[in-house]
C-alpha cells in the first residue's frame, strides 16, 4: 500500500492536506512491471494517473512503421494526466526500461484532486504544457526529417533514369566512335573520288539536321522502317533489322540508298555495305548524344528545382513567386504523381510576388499535395487554382479523393489529430500547415470536403503589412 511519506517525494503532492494524501493512498492501486513489460500502448484507450516511485519508463512512438524513442520517466515521477484531461487515445507507448514499482489512481479520482486544490491544478497544467511542447517539438522535427526523406527518395528516383541514360550513352559512345574511325580509315584507303564522298557526307549532314529539328510520328516511323528493311534485305545487308531504326529516324529514304550504293553492289569487300553501316552508326552516335543531353538536362532541372524549393541561395524572407514554388513541389513529387494522378493547373497569371518565407510555404504545398495523393490512393485528379483578389492571393488545392468526414473537419488542424493508422501519421502535418499560413504569413486556411472532392483554400496577403487575410472569401 502507498504511504504518505512516499507520496510526498513528489513535489506535486506536497501542497495537499494530509487528509487528502491519506485519501489518495487508500485508493491507489499498486502496479509492478518487469523490465521490457508494457504499461500502455500507443493507440490504447487512456487509463488513470500514474505515480512512479522506482525504476525507469521508456516513452516511444511509431513513425513510418518504426518505433522511435521519445523520452523517459525516471522515478519519482507522475504521468497520464494529459489523456485524462483530453479524453484522447494514448499517443505513446510506455515500456519498463528496468523493474518498476508504481501506483495508479482513476481518472475520476485525479479530477477530484485537480478541482479541489488550485496549486495542484496549476502544477498539472504547467506540466501538461511542457510535455506537449516537448512532444510536439520532437514529432515536428521527425515530420520534417520524414518529409526530407520522402523528397530525397523521390529525387533519387527521378535522378536515376536520366543519370542511367547519360551513363548508357557514354558507355556506348566510345566503341561507336572507334568503329567510325576504323570505317573512315578503310574507306580512305580506296581513294574514292571527292564527288561521291561528298554525297555520303551530305546524306549524313541532312540526317543530322532532321534528327535535331524533327520528330516523326510513330506510325510514319514504322512505315519508313518497314520500307528500309525491305530494301536492305533485298540488297543483302546482314543484320539489317539493327540498322533501320537510326536510318528511319534520320529520314533516310530507300531511293537515296539506291543512288549511293549503286557503284558498290558488285564490290566483294566490306565496302559493299559499309556506307550504310557508317550512316546508321553516325546517326546512332547523334541519338546517343541527344539522349545523354536530355538526361543531363533533366538532372539539371531537378537540381534547380531542389535549390529553388529550399531557397538555398536566399535569405529567410524574400519576395517569391507562388507558382514557381508550387511547380518546384510538383517536380519533386513527380514520382508519386505520374503513377495515375492528373494535375490540372488553373493559374491566375496576374499573381504578384509576395513577401514570404519561401521554403516554409513549400512545406505547405508539399503537405497538402502529398495528403491529396494519399487521399486518392495514388489515382485521381488534383486541381490547383490561384486567384489574385483584393491585395491577397488565394491558392486552392482540390483532390478527387474519398473526402474528410464532416464530423472531424473541425479537428483536422489540431495538434496530434490524425485519421491515418498508428505509425503512418503524427497529426502535425496540417497543424504545421496552419501555423505557417496563419502565424508566419498572417494568412488563413480553410477546408471544404465531401465524398469525391476536398478543397483546401489558402489566403495570403500580398503585402506583409496586411493582416486581414482571414476576411477574404
Amino acid at each position: 500500500m502507498l504511504c504518505v511519506e512516499e507520496l510526498l517525494k513528489l513535489e506535486l503532492f506536497q501542497q495537499l492536506p494530509e487528509s487528502r494524501l491519506n485519501w489518495i493512498c487508500d485508493r491507489a492501486e499498486s502496479i509492478k512491471l518487469t523490465k521490457g513489460e508494457i504499461l500502455v500502448k500507443e493507440g490504447d484507450i487512456h487509463r488513470g494517473f500514474f505515480l512512479l516511485f522506482s525504476g525507469d519508463i521508456g516513452i516511444t512512438r511509431f513513425s513510418e512503421g518504426i518505433e522511435i524513442p521519445v523520452g523517459q520517466h525516471q522515478a519519482p515521477a507522475f504521468f497520464g494526466e494529459i489523456q485524462i484531461l483530453t479524453g484522447d487515445l494514448v499517443p505513446v507507448t510506455l515500456r519498463a526500461l528496468t523493474d518498476c514499482r508504481l501506483y495508479e489512481i482513476t481518472g475520476e479520482e485525479f479530477l477530484i484532486i485537480l478541482h479541489e486544490c488550485r496549486n495542484f491544478e496549476r502544477t498539472i497544467f504547467q506540466t501538461v504544457q511542457k510535455r506537449l511542447r516537448g512532444l510536439e517539438s520532437f514529432i515536428r522535427n521527425r515530420e520534417k526529417m520524414a518529409a526530407l526523406g520522402t523528397l530525397a527518395a523521390g529525387l533519387a528516383h527521378e535522378l536515376n533514369n536520366p543519370a542511367a541514360a547519360v551513363i548508357r550513352s557514354l558507355q556506348d559512345l566510345i566503341p561507336a566512335i572507334l568503329e567510325l574511325e576504323r570505317m573512315n580509315l578503310v574507306y580512305g584507303q580506296r581513294n574514292v573520288e571527292k564527288d561521291h564522298t561528298e554525297k555520303w557526307q551530305k546524306a549524313r549532314e541532312d540526317g543530322y539536321s532532321f534528327l535535331l529539328n524533327n520528330r516523326l510520328e510513330s506510325l510514319t516511323l514504322m512505315d519508313r522502317e518497314d520500307a528500309l528493311l525491305d530494301w536492305l534485305e533485298d540488297y543483302g545487308v546482314k543484320d539489317a533489322g539493327k540498322l533501320v531504326e537510326p536510318l528511319a529516324a534520320a529520314n533516310i529514304q530507300p531511293e537515296l540508298l539506291e543512288e549511293l550504293l549503286s557503284r558498290w553492289r558488285d564490290d566483294s569487300t566490306e565496302l559493299r555495305d559499309m556506307g550504310i553501316r557508317w550512316l546508321a552508326l553516325s546517326f546512332d552516335v547523334m541519338m546517343m548524344i541527344q539522349s545523354g543531353l536530355r538526361g543531363a538536362e533533366r538532372v539539371s532541372e531537378l537540381v534547380k528545382s531542389m535549390r529553388s524549393y529550399s531557397h538555398l541561395d536566399q535569405g529567410a524572407k524574400q519576395r517569391i513567386d507562388i507558382h514557381q514554388g508550387i511547380e518546384d513541389t510538383l517536380q519533386l513529387l513527380s514520382h508519386k504523381l505520374k503513377q495515375g494522378i492528373k494535375v490540372n493547373r488553373v493559374y491566375d497569371r496576374t499573381l504578384p510576388q509576395i513577401p514570404a518565407y519561401g521554403s516554409e510555404l513549400n512545406q505547405v504545398w508539399t503537405n497538402l499535395i502529398d495528403n491529396a495523393i494519399d487521399a486518392m490512393d495514388g489515382k485521381g485528379t488534383i486541381e490547383i487554382t490561384t486567384v489574385n483578389k483584393w491585395e491577397h492571393i488565394i491558392v486552392k488545392i482540390t483532390d478527387s479523393g474519398t473526402g474528410i468526414p464532416e464530423t472531424i473537419q473541425s479537428r483536422i488542424f489540431e495538434p496530434f489529430f490524425t485519421t491515418k493508422p498508428i505509425g503512418k501519421g503524427s497529426g502535425l502535418g496540417l497543424e504545421l500547415v496552419r501555423r505557417i499560413v496563419e502565424n508566419r504569413h498572417r494568412g488563413s486556411i480553410s477546408v471544404e470536403s465531401e465524398p469525391g472532392k476536398t478543397c483546401f483554400k489558402i489566403c495570403l496577403p500580398t503585402n506583409s503589412e496586411n493582416s486581414q487575410a482571414s476576411t477574404i472569401a
